[in-house]
């Protein structure tokens, strides 16, 4: 049991002793994730016992009651113990795991989330200068749970962590397609997991308003399709996001993305038409009328609705993607602008942005807002959000970059778009402010981190999770790990395993595309469809729903495609053993078995898919699948052979492999580069 006489001593040094330790991924191989700032491994290890328990000392609160308990559910849930204590009060003779906060803390950008681990044969001790560092330090506990032929335990270790930025945010959609309260809940939980402190939700767009406006009751009636947050969930959504140390930002995408606002409120746009919701995805012409005095008087009563709900200081107004085409084609709008000396669409935003930062100013909020909203004579009170890049024609991180050198603080997505379904890794490696970066002390300081976003127009509640996790966790640890963690072997070595721990929260990332398996097999095993999606990934940026219209609000969404993932481990696996294979690494996997699985597995997918009209679409894939296995089995006895192929093999081989390039089902094979590496090399040694 602890010796409570000797936790400030003990905890001294074992803090001196995690400072002086280097950070190795590769000698410690604990499946953490985020990575620890500091951590040093000592030999033994802390069993855990029905009598295992948590003492909380010093200054705690409601907050680390809570989540202290949830943590013991966690610990059951995870050992299968049957652990005694069963709830969080306070202090706690003779614990086993000592928890020690010594103020409490607030749910705001820049509190200390830092915290220090000592265990040893002593026990746990947990220490942290607020309530919110301890709550990250439970979950790195239950991370290092490991277990062995005795029973589970913690090894011992020295942990001192701290994040790297202070701003570790995921934006969700419910405007687009509606996420149900419970939806929202169990992602938080996760986010938690993971150490993020900022949950940002896009409220409004043109396919829908989802606030309850007991001012404006026709935003409801009219903008929603019924589906919108009451007041009194998002109040209890606030006090569950504070529980879990996440502070959520709220957004009134404005003035464009107005639709839904000018469905219920037509006088209040630029042009007069009757307006609708949008059901297809794009850039639509629907937007706010600047020159109108009415618009401001009803934003300031909107806002001041949300800010009774939403405690936190940060208001986003959105304010992207405006054309002006309705601002254009307005004489009495036009006729403002030359009376005013404004010259452009851009300068008219601005001075709608203007207009609006002075209500937020008097409500006590700082404006955020897409980078489109930066002018010159806004106040560096606002928060500039960078998103443009290689896919909108610009330069990644320039705004990010010029925000922040202009005095603004800022935070980064682009390159965090998990809804364009990029792997783990394309995320992972972008940093918003990385040392080989030429930037000053100063635009270092106000880049606060950074934020996932998870657009919705292909994502409904069953399928948002498996596009959110685990990738998430892997940007989670950029903006909380050390910059020098970034070995994207290891992440993904830890990341399957930290995948598997999310299940134990709720998540429900790999029972979804399970489950739609299950549905489109039609009463058939679904094995074969396991085999052939694990190689398929669906199709990346925007080019699986061409020009916003291929799918609407209401298409199916539980198709092939919404079965697949980003990072399609088979396929990653086998690409892996090819580059093994072709660089005479000892200990590589036979390639053949893994491909003629791939040729046996085509006839079971086609018994499958006369039964289920719905797969009729991947049938052709799975064909090519097989085509390509073939293909490389004779490319191997070419390689491994004295025999060689001639030059038309080679131009039928590649002819195979474009073939087997185009999509199937909105998905794409992933395993083509594997197969194209193999032919390479006998191509090499035939010249």
């Amino acid at each position: 049991m602890i010796d409570k006489k000797n936790i400030y001593r003990q905890l001294f040094v074992s803090i001196m002793l995690v400072m002086c330790a280097s950070i190795s991924v590769a000698q410690t191989h604990f499946n953490l994730m985020p990575y620890p700032k500091a951590l040093e491994v000592l030999d033994g290890k802390y069993y855990l016992d029905s009598k295992t328990s948590v003492s909380l000392e010093g200054q705690y609160s409601d907050r680390l009651r809570a989540e202290g308990t949830l943590f013991l559910r966690q610990l059951v849930e995870q050992t299968g113990l049957f652990i005694n204590q069963s709830k969080v009060t306070g202090s706690l003779d003779e614990a086993t795991i000592q928890v020690l906060s010594s103020a409490i803390g607030q749910v705001e950008i820049g509190e200390d989330e830092s915290y220090n681990i000592q265990i040893d044969q002593e026990g746990v001790r947990l220490k942290s200068s607020k309530d919110i560092g301890a709550i990250r330090g439970l979950m790195t506990l239950l991370q290092l749970i490991q277990a062995d032929e005795k029973g589970y335990f913690w090894p011992y270790v020295n942990i001192a962590d701290a994040p790297r930025f202070v701003w570790r945010g995921m934006m969700l959609d419910p405007s687009r397609h509606f996420m149900p309260i419970e939806t929202l809940k169990r992602n938080m939980d996760a986010m938690a997991a993971v150490k993020m402190n900022v949950l940002h939700l896009h409220l409004s767009d043109d396919q829908g308003f989802r606030f309850e406006s007991k001012v404006f009751p026709e935003l409801n009636s009219k903008g929603t399709d019924g589906n919108y947050y009451s007041q009194n969930e998002l109040k209890e959504l606030v006090n569950y996001a504070n529980q879990k140390g996440i502070l959520i930002v709220p957004e009134i995408d404005v003035p464009g993305h107005a639709a839904a606002i000018l469905t219920a409120y037509p006088d209040l746009g630029s042009k007069d038409t009757t307006y609708f919701l949008e059901r297809f995805a794009g850039i639509f012409d629907p937007t706010l009328d600047p020159t109108n005095d009415a618009v401001y008087l009803f934003l300031d009563k909107l806002f001041g609705e949300l800010v009774s709900i939403f405690p936190s200081p940060y208001f986003h107004i959105g304010g992207d993607e405006n054309l002006g085409k309705h601002w254009n084609e307005n004489e009495n709008i036009q006729y403002f602008m030359k009376q005013k000396g404004i010259a452009s669409n851009h300068e008219l935003q601005g001075y709608f942005n203007l207009r609006l930062q002075k209500i937020l100013t008097r409500y006590e909020k700082r404006m955020m807002g897409w980078e489109e909203i930066m002018i010159d004579d806004l106040e560096r009170s606002a928060v500039i959000h960078s998103w443009k890049g290689a896919w909108e024609d610009a330069t990644p991180k320039q705004s990010l970059y010029e925000a922040a050198a202009k005095g603004y603080q800022t935070i980064l997505s682009n390159g965090y778009y998990l809804d364009l379904m990029f792997s783990a890794e394309s995320s992972y490696l972008v940093d918003p402010a990385p040392s080989s970066a030429n930037l000053t002390d100063f635009q270092r300081s106000n880049i606060l981190g950074g934020e996932i976003c998870m657009w919705s127009e292909l994502v409904i509640p069953q399928t948002l999770d498996s596009r959110l996790w685990p990738r998430a966790a892997a940007i989670a640890e950029r903006f909380w790990s050390p910059e020098q963690i970034n070995d994207v072997d290891d992440m993904y070595a830890r990341m399957e395993h930290l995948s598997l721990w999310l299940e134990t929260f709720g998540l429900k990332h790999i029972s979804s595309p399970n489950r739609i398996l299950r549905k489109l097999a039609a009463g058939h095993d679904p094995a074969p469809l396991h085999l052939l999606v694990d190689l398929v990934e669906p199709m990346k940026g925007y080019t699986r729903n061409p020009g916003g219209t291929m799918y609407n609000t209401f298409s199916p969404y539980t198709k092939w495609v919404d079965a697949a993932t980003a990072d399609a481990k088979g396929a990653r696996e086998f690409n892996k053993m090819v580059d093994c294979y072709l660089n005479d690494k000892i200990g590589c996997t036979d390639l053949r078995p893994v491909l003629n699985s791939w040729i046996s597995n085509h006839d079971e997918v086609r018994l499958i898919v006369s039964d289920s009209p719905a797969l009729q679409e991947i049938e052709e894939l799975s064909q090519n699948t097989s085509k390509i296995a073939q293909l490389a089995l004779e490319t191997i006895n070419y390689l491994e052979t004295s025999a060689k192929p001639k030059s038309k093999w080679f131009a039928e081989a590649k002819e195979t492999l474009e073939e087997a390039s185009e999509q199937g089902g909105r998905t794409e094979l992933q395993v083509i580069s594997g197969v194209s590496n193999l032919i390479s090399a006998l191509e090499s040694e035939v010249k």
